[in-house]
């Protein structure tokens, strides 16, 4: 076996197995790297992400994304020259899986537990976190998502928040079918600011940003895009989409799931990134949904705890991985 380093998407399409070439390019990796072997092809590939990654401390980042894996010695042949290709970037840690951005998919399924795959979750193959350990990498971040199943429970110590939030002028209301590209700009603008701090964070460009969102507009319902607006300023949002991949008989499905809750961190804020959950699976019930997933939280998340502590339970784990380069 050997392995290749490629820099466009054309090289690519000539080996790739797992994935469009045009990914490369649109998320804007740095190389791919294919494990080859001389009998059946690609057995491995990545890209390979170090103009534009996020800090960790005062060491640089180096990312590894777009991964996959026939079996376990390709696995090994392939990150081991993943991290020494890092290396010579000037890397001194590489973290992985990301493509690129934690507005991408990142993270790998670590406890699958009982409830099937939903819409927009990252799915893999049990062996490849097992492949970034025995490579030598750790876990550095926990995530979860959990599901609710009584979208009838209100929280009763909410109603101070909604109280205090209403008296500073905050409204929340649902957007609507023809406003949904203004409220995508608007809503990238509170992300930038709301996600500023948070673990591992790159800006997005704005484009990148709305091209993400409007492929999802065909499948989403105006109600559960939630807008919470101080006189003509949003200052925070809830972007929750039905689980398209859980039909039912009775209709084309009973599940969404919030994706996304941003909010401005000002003090007036405080309480209402909970009000926004609590008032979209209100809607979400209001509209037939019988359930609700909090998908792919951080497990350090004070907001995000503290709601799935109230209404509801873990059903899934994901774990990111990170490798000292520094021999």
């Amino acid at each position: 076996m050997q392995t290749l380093e490629h820099k466009t998407a054309n090289e690519i399409l000539a080996l790739s197995r797992g994935i469009d070439p045009g990914r490369f390019e649109q998320e804007h990796a740095d190389a791919h790297l294919t494990t080859v072997d001389d009998h059946e092809g690609a057995a491995a590939e990545c890209s390979l992400w170090w103009s534009q990654t996020p800090p960790l401390g005062q060491q640089r980042v180096g990312l590894i994304g777009h991964y996959s894996a026939a079996n376990d010695s390709a696995a090994l042949m392939l990150l081991a020259a993943a991290c020494d290709r890092l290396r010579r970037a000037g890397c001194k840690c590489a973290v992985g899986p990301m493509d690129g951005s934690t507005w991408r998919r990142y993270r790998f399924v670590t406890d699958v537990g009982t409830e099937p795959a939903f819409f927009l979750e990252p799915q893999n193959p049990p062996e490849w976190p097992q492949q970034f350990v025995l490579s030598g990498f750790s876990p550095i971040a926990n995530y979860f998502s959990a599901l609710y199943v009584d979208l009838s429970h209100r929280d009763p110590r909410l109603a101070e928040a909604q109280n205090r939030l209403r008296s500073s002028g905050v409204v929340l209301r649902s957007s609507r079918a023809d406003e949904t590209p203004d409220a995508l700009r608007r809503m990238y603008h509170v992300a930038c600011v709301a996600f500023k701090n948070s673990f591992l964070y790159t800006e997005l460009p704005h484009d990148d940003f709305l091209h993400q969102y409007e492929k999802l507009l065909p499948v989403m319902r105006p109600e559960l895009l939630l807008l919470a607006e101080q006189e003509t300023e949003l200052v925070g949002f809830v972007f929750a989409i039905p689980d398209i991949l859980r039909p039912t008989r009775n209709a084309p499905t009973d599940t969404f799931i919030v994706k996304t809750v941003a909010i401005l961190p000002r003090r007036e804020s405080r309480g209402l990134g909970t009000l926004l959950v609590d008032r979209v699976q209100q809607i979400g019930c209001e509209l037939g949904f019988q359930r609700c997933i909090g998908a792919l939280m951080h497990e350090r998340n004070t907001l995000v705890c503290n709601i799935s502590a109230t209404y509801g339970k873990p059903i899934r784990r994901y774990t990111l991985f990170a490798k000292d380069l520094v021999a």
